[in-house]
């Protein structure tokens, strides 16, 4: 069987999307996908991806790096057809390249950071400067995300606030465990936990993301009291 597009010799990229473009063509199966259609299989390449990084080999790592992009010119390709808004793989392209030159203003503006800290300060002041029309530190953040991942983002915009109107985190109770002093010894808390979740017939995932809930809306309203604070 031959090759349905003619393969780049400079631009493997290129190749990629050329061959994205003709299954999206020809296969009846991937005519039918749409976006929403698409997002059970880029969690799960993903997932496998996160998998290749922390226990893989590097094959493994090279071949889900690929599947996830592959993901990303599925996507674009289906964008591309869109009848009101669209735009392809190199809008994407240019959109990223843009974004990352803005937020590297060291790199490619002359500005000056010598260490991580200060890369930090000038990469949150451009991704501020981009997202001025968001009314709140949560503006962007997704309700998607998995509940520790979203837990660790939450805790970590309720410590950008000013101390005197921050919601309090994490305070340990009486019963509490010792706290971790290790990933090592944090991975067992969080077992243990669950555990006990389970004997007690409680739901984790559901307990975590409630609190989550909680955790949301007094971020908001330490940003209400912040701003009648400054008028």
């Amino acid at each position: 069987m031959t090759d349905p597009v003619e393969p780049s010799s400079v631009d493997p990229l290129r190749h990629a999307a050329d061959t994205m473009r003709a299954v999206r063509d020809r296969c009846v199966w991937t005519q039918q996908i749409d976006h929403r259609a698409l997002v059970p299989y880029l969690v799960e390449e993903s997932a496998e991806l996160i998998d290749a990084v922390e226990v893989g080999t590097r094959a493994d790592l090279r071949e889900e790096l690929g599947d996830l992009l592959w993901q990303v010119l599925f996507h674009a390709e289906i964008a591309s057809r869109d009848s009101d808004d669209p735009f392809d793989i190199d809008d994407v392209a240019r959109t990223l390249t843009d974004k990352m030159v803005r937020r590297h203003p060291h790199v490619f503006a002359g500005e000056t950071a010598d260490t991580p800290e200060q890369v930090l300060v000038l990469w949150n002041a451009a991704k501020a400067e981009e997202k001025r029309s968001r009314t709140s530190v949560l503006d962007g953040v997704s309700e998607r995300m998995p509940t520790l991942a979203l837990a660790q983002k939450l805790v970590g915009k309720a410590s950008s606030l000013p101390a005197s109107v921050a919601p309090t985190v994490g305070e340990a109770g009486s019963d509490d465990p010792a706290t971790p002093a290790s990933e090592a010894e944090l991975g067992d808390a969080l077992l243990a936990l669950v555990a006990a979740a389970r004997e007690h017939g409680w739901d984790a995932e559901r307990a975590l993301r409630q609190r989550l809930r909680t955790l949301s809306e007094e971020i908001r309203a330490a940003e209400a009291k912040l701003a009648d604070l400054e008028e």
